[in-house]
């Protein structure tokens, strides 16, 4: 199945292509034994929900669409909040400067050519309106290794490993418009209330590149603390349960009992864990190993719940 995803359905931005991937994981699913269906949501989202979440003690969670190709990587440090405000705060001056550049130049061009001002004006509000579309919507990244077919991979991957006797104790989501703003997970949570509430998720994101694993812990997750620690312990790979002072946006957020898993890389010999390479050409690490010890451990965690 990894071969083809990779090859085929690596990209997942339009509407044709998602169509295709749901097709594909439908498909899928049904040959594992699996109930599937598709829920539409706000913003024309599309999660695809794999087994019945209603009565499901946990559930395994990981965005499939993909985001627009960035020049610059979103850089993410979990446990450096300050580090994680000053990258987006150099970000986003960097993008203003390169807007206000462009702003001047487009002016300065039209000027030259004697627009009258109003004209000017108009067409330089609309050439900067049009470059932040492209910057959100723009074309898709054709490199999606680690954000996030790493975490569709693992979804894949557990479902084909979690033995029938286990598989009403849990539902698997593949949850649409992350990168827009976590927007199909929150039409999941608004469609299944009790669930976002009450109900364990754990959502795998960006999980291929890098030997360090976190979870994060929200306070309603706290008495999982042994349990998950119990079921993801290594001794290949180091794992920690963050359950404060941590930020890491991805589609957890919107469930109260709901636990981000990520890899990430360790700076020199430092306490920083960070993570790179994303929304770039550059995102192409896919360590298999990663994927097998994360499916492994889920199945350990379905069986002792």
């Amino acid at each position: 199945m990894k071969d083809v995803v990779f090859e085929k359905y690596q990209v997942r931005k339009t509407k044709k292509q998602k169509t295709a991937f749901i097709e594909l994981v439908e498909g899928y699913a049904r040959e594992n034994g699996y109930q599937v269906t598709t829920e539409k949501g706000s913003y024309g989202s599309r999660n695809i929900v794999v087994g019945n979440p209603e009565s499901a003690k946990v559930i395994f969670g990981a965005h499939y669409d993909t985001c627009p190709l960035l020049p610059f990587p979103n850089f993410i440090t979990p446990k450096n909040i300050g580090i994680y405000i000053l990258y987006q705060i150099l970000l986003t001056l960097g993008i203003l400067v390169v807007f206000f550049a462009a702003a001047f130049l487009l002016a300065f061009v039209l000027t030259a050519i004697n627009l009258d001002s109003s004209t000017v004006e108009l067409l330089v509000k609309l050439s900067l309106y049009a470059l932040l579309c492209l910057m959100m919507f723009g074309p898709a990244n054709k490199h999606t290794a680690n954000d996030n077919t790493s975490g569709v991979m693992t979804l894949l991957t557990l479902m084909k490993k979690l033995p029938e006797e286990l598989r009403e104790k849990c539902a698997f989501v593949f949850f649409d418009l992350e990168e827009m703003g976590v927007l199909g997970s929150g039409a999941f949570a608004k469609k299944h209330k009790n669930v976002a509430k009450n109900t364990l998720l754990l959502n795998f994101d960006c999980v291929s590149d890098g030997d360090n694993f976190i979870l994060t812990l929200p306070k309603q997750a706290h008495d999982m603390e042994k349990t998950l620690k119990s079921a993801f312990e290594s001794d290949k790979f180091n794992v920690e349960i963050l359950k404060k002072g941590y930020i890491y946006p991805s589609d957890q957020m919107r469930f109260k009992k709901g636990v981000g898993i990520a890899a990430l890389k360790r700076f020199k010999d430092t306490k920083i864990l960070y993570m790179d390479r994303i929304h770039t050409s550059r995102d192409t690490v896919y360590q298999e190993e990663n994927i097998e010890f994360l499916s492994d451990a889920a199945v350990k965690l379905v069986d002792t719940l």
